[in-house]
């Protein structure tokens, strides 16, 4: 691939072209708003000059609604050899497009499983795909030379493909990333009228459940709309969890000793059955999830506090595996966890003891 048109320079259009452009392809920029695709091009994301001819591969990042028009339109005018989209779901657009009698051979459905809270050109980063799965839908019509150029991209801004098919892919998404963030929405929503002393008493917990309500609802309505069945689907099973749930914290309000272990009951099958379907979810780089150990360092809220404890941890020789950082209420101090393998822990623990750190039990 030498050359791309990257036609909607949001977060997800903005990044990819960061990452072309970092392999050297020539990267051309198109917007329904040409301040848009100017702020992507000053970012060094391409040029917003239009190609002077087709273009190898045409990317459209436009939003799910409106993504088979924009298609269309592009594939019309002939303006690549090849054409891909990234919207959030992929069965739609293709439906749309052979209602339209358009060749679909030199066309295939993509959708990169990253993003971040904040949209625009501003949020873009060349490295947003790094590491993340890159979904491929094609299908027996599309040509050779399209699924190459898409899996060129996708090797160019350091994904991983999977290949789906275009309905379980959207079912898929509605499983792990549509439903979810209505969930973490109606969490989070719960708040906003709470009494300030309680809001003040706020952990990770709370927060690790509601960050993805901060996201735009305007780009979540357009997913959403585009993937309604199988997220309403998916709600109303949890709907029944949720009547299941609230009827079994009812019983155990009762004087009824009998009603109060079904109530017990009810309340640890649905925790069991939460802990079955957490340790499905893949852990780090995909692999099948592990059990760290968690080494808790008490910090001050200064600069390069951080970077201490890396290095400290490097020179113990113990590789962080992940790490989390719970900030004190009131207090310019927090809780760094730093999780590890489980032999690793008490050389950890050790070292930044006599590095003067202070370890919580």
């Amino acid at each position: 691939m030498r050359t791309a048109l990257v036609i909607g320079t949001g977060l997800i259009g903005t990044s990819a072209a960061l990452a072309l452009v970092g392999r050297g392809v020539t990267v051309h920029l198109a917007d329904h708003d040409p301040e848009q695709a100017r702020t992507a091009a000053a970012l060094g994301a391409g040029t917003d000059e239009a190609p002077e001819g087709p273009v190898d591969l045409a990317i459209v990042a436009a939003p799910p609604a409106h993504v088979a028009a924009v298609l269309a339109d592009a594939m019309r005018r002939g303006v690549a050899r090849g054409y891909i989209d990234v919207a959030s779901v992929k069965g739609g657009p293709r439906r749309e497009l052979e209602g339209w009698g358009l060749d679909l051979s030199s066309y295939i459905g993509t959708h990169p499983m990253s993003g971040r809270e904040k949209s625009g050109p501003l949020a873009a980063s060349g490295d947003l795909f790094e590491g993340r799965p890159w979904v491929l839908t094609p299908t027996r019509d599309t040509d050779t030379e399209v699924l190459n150029l898409a899996l060129e991209l996708v090797s160019h801004c350091r994904a991983v493909p999977v290949v789906m098919d275009a309905d379980a892919h959207d079912r898929a998404v509605a499983l792990v990333s549509h439903m979810p963030h209505l969930v973490s929405s109606m969490v989070a929503a719960r708040l906003e009228h709470a009494e300030e002393a309680a809001v003040r008493l706020c952990g990770q917990g709370i927060r690790d459940v509601t960050r993805i309500a901060a996201s735009d609802p305007g780009m979540w309505i357009d997913i959403l709309s585009a993937n309604p069945g199988p997220v309403a689907d998916l709600l109303t099973d949890v709907a029944g969890d949720l009547e299941e749930t609230v009827r079994a914290l009812r019983a155990l309000q009762s004087a009824d000793e009998v009603k109060r272990g079904e109530g017990t009951s009810g309340i640890e099958n649905m925790l069991r059955r939460g802990n079955a379907g957490q340790v499905r979810v893949p852990g780090k780089h995909g692999s099948a999830p592990r059990v760290y150990e968690v080494v808790a360092v008490l910090i001050d809220d200064q600069p390069g506090q951080l970077a201490r404890i890396f290095a400290d941890a490097g020179r113990a020789g113990v590789n962080i595996e992940d790490v989390r950082i719970e900030h004190a209420t009131g207090q310019q101090a927090g809780l760094v966890q730093l999780m590890v393998e489980p032999s690793a822990a008490p050389v950890l623990a050790a070292s930044l003891r006599e590095r003067g750190w202070a370890i919580r039990q």
